[in-house]
C-alpha cells in the first residue's frame, strides 16, 4: 500500500469511528501534505499538516491514525495560538505540555487500540519504546497546568522528553490576521460539529476535558466586565437626570417632578495586584492600562494601588489628576507567597474605606479569599487556575 493510500485509509478509519466523532470536523480543517525528506516525522502549524513519506512507510494504519489524530488534536485545542506565551517562556516545556495533554486524551479515547496505536521506535536503542509522551497524572489538565508542573520539576532537577511531531509555532505566528481569524472560526465550528456528532453516535457523556471546555465557553471580554463593575459601584452624586424622576417628591402626592441624582464618578478605588511571582510585568502593565482607561471615564477622587504577596509590599496613592500617569510611574514590589487576607488586614489597619476593590491575582490562594471585605470586590484571575472566588465577583483575564 503506497503512502497516499495509507494516509487516506487512516483518516477514513478515524472519521468512521464513533470513538473519534469529536475529531470528525477537525480532520477536514487545513491542508494535508506528504513531504519527501521532511526533517521531522510530522508537524502542524495549527491549521495544516505535513507528514514525512519515509516515516509513514514504516507505520501500520493504526499507528498512522494515531499520528493524524495527534496533529488533529493540536489543531482542535488551538494550542499553537492559545499557548504562544508558554512557547516564548520555554519552547521545550511548551512542546512537552502540549503533547502530554493530546496523547492522554487519545489513549483514554481508545484504550483498546482498536483504531489508533501510539507508534514505537523501529530501530536503535529505543526500539519498541513508545514515541510519544504519556503520563496519567496529567489527565484532565490543560496545557498551562501541565507546563507549570514540568517547569517546577525542571527547577528541581527533572526534565527531558520528546515526541513524534514538531509544533510549528513560528508558522502559526506567521499567518496573517485574516488567516488567524478564519482559522479560529473554522476550528470553533469544527469542534461544535464534533461535539454534535459525538452526541449523535452516543459517545457524548456530557463531560469535556478542561482544555476543550475552555475553548467552548462563551468568551467574555474582561475589560468590559471590569468597566461595568467599577461604574456600577459609583456612589457619587455629581449629576442630575430627568430620565428617572425623584421618587421622594412623587411620594408626596404632588405634581412636582424633580430630577434624580446620578453619578459618573467613583469616589475611592483600591487596586490590589498580586506580585507573588506568577504574574508578569506585561500582565501588570496591560491591566493598569485598562485601569487608567476606566479612570479617564469615571474620574476617581482617589486610587490606592497595593502590591501584595503574603503582605502588602507597596502602597501607592493617586488622585484624579495623577492617575493618568499610573502605568509609567508605578513601581511593583513583592515576590513571595500568596495570601489575599493581607489586603483586608491592611485596609482595616490603615482605615481605608473604598467604594470598590479590584484584585488581580493568579488565583492560587488556597482557601484564603481575604475574609471580610470593606467594599464590593472583583477578582481578576490571570493564568490557568480553575477557581472562582468564594466572595465577590470573578472574571478571567487572558
Amino acid at each position: 500500500m503506497n503512502e497516499e493510500r495509507k494516509l487516506k485509509l487512516a483518516k477514513i478509519n478515524l472519521m468512521r469511528s464513533p470513538k473519534f466523532a469529536l475529531l470528525s470536523g477537525i480532520l477536514m480543517v487545513g491542508k494535508t501534505k506528504l513531504v519527501d525528506n521532511l526533517p521531522v516525522p510530522a508537524r502542524t502549524n495549527g491549521r495544516d499538516e505535513e507528514y514525512d513519506r519515509a516515516f509513514i512507510a514504516e507505520l501500520n494504519v493504526n499507528e498512522l491514525a494515531f499520528v493524524i489524530a495527534h496533529e488533529g488534536a493540536h489543531k482542535m485545542y488551538r494550542q499553537l495560538t492559545t499557548w504562544r506565551k508558554l512557547y516564548e517562556e520555554d519552547k521545550n516545556l511548551a512542546n512537552m505540555a502540549c503533547d502530554y495533554v493530546v496523547n492522554q486524551m487519545l489513549i483514554d479515547t481508545d484504550p483498546q487500540n482498536s483504531v489508533i496505536t501510539m507508534p514505537t521506535y523501529k530501530k536503535g536503542p529505543m526500539r519498541g519504546q513508545p514515541m510519544g509522551l504519556v503520563d496519567p497524572r496529567f489527565r484532565g489538565m490543560n496545557t498551562k497546568q501541565v507546563f507549570d508542573i514540568l517547569k517546577k520539576e525542571q527547577q528541581e532537577g527533572g526534565g527531558g522528553g520528546g515526541g513524534v511531531d514538531e509544533h510549528d509555532w513560528d508558522g502559526a505566528q506567521d499567518m496573517t490576521e485574516e488567516e488567524k481569524e478564519q482559522l479560529a472560526k473554522d476550528v470553533d465550528q469544527a469542534i461544535r460539529q464534533g461535539v454534535a456528532e459525538q452526541k449523535r453516535v452516543g459517545k457524548g457523556n456530557g463531560h469535556l476535558d478542561r482544555e476543550l471546555k475552555d475553548l467552548l465557553e462563551p468568551k467574555v471580554d474582561w475589560r468590559e466586565v471590569l468597566r461595568d463593575f467599577v461604574k456600577s459601584i459609583c456612589s457619587g452624586r455629581d449629576k442630575s437626570s430627568w430620565r428617572k424622576p425623584n421618587r421622594r417628591f412623587l411620594a408626596l402626592g404632588t405634581d412636582t417632578y424633580m430630577p434624580s441624582l446620578i453619578s459618573e464618578q467613583v469616589g475611592h478605588m483600591v487596586i490590589a495586584i498580586d506580585t507573588s511571582g506568577s504574574i508578569g510585568g506585561d500582565d501588570i502593565r496591560d491591566f493598569l492600562t485598562e485601569v487608567k482607561g476606566i479612570a479617564d471615564e469615571v474620574k476617581p477622587k482617589q486610587v490606592d494601588l497595593l502590591y501584595w504577596d503574603t503582605q502588602v509590599a507597596s502602597h501607592e496613592q493617586y488622585n484624579e489628576s495623577s492617575v493618568a500617569s499610573i502605568v509609567t510611574s508605578t513601581k511593583p514590589r513583592g515576590g513571595g507567597g500568596t495570601a489575599p487576607s493581607c489586603i483586608t488586614k491592611y485596609l482595616s489597619n490603615k482605615v481605608i474605606k473604598p467604594e470598590c476593590v479590584v484584585v488581580l491575582t493568579d488565583g492560587y490562594v488556597g482557601d484564603d479569599w481575604g475574609g471580610s471585605w470593606p467594599a464590593p470586590v472583583l477578582w481578576a484571575i490571570v493564568g490557568g487556575a480553575d477557581v472562582v472566588a468564594t466572595t465577590g465577583k470573578t472574571i478571567r483575564v487572558q
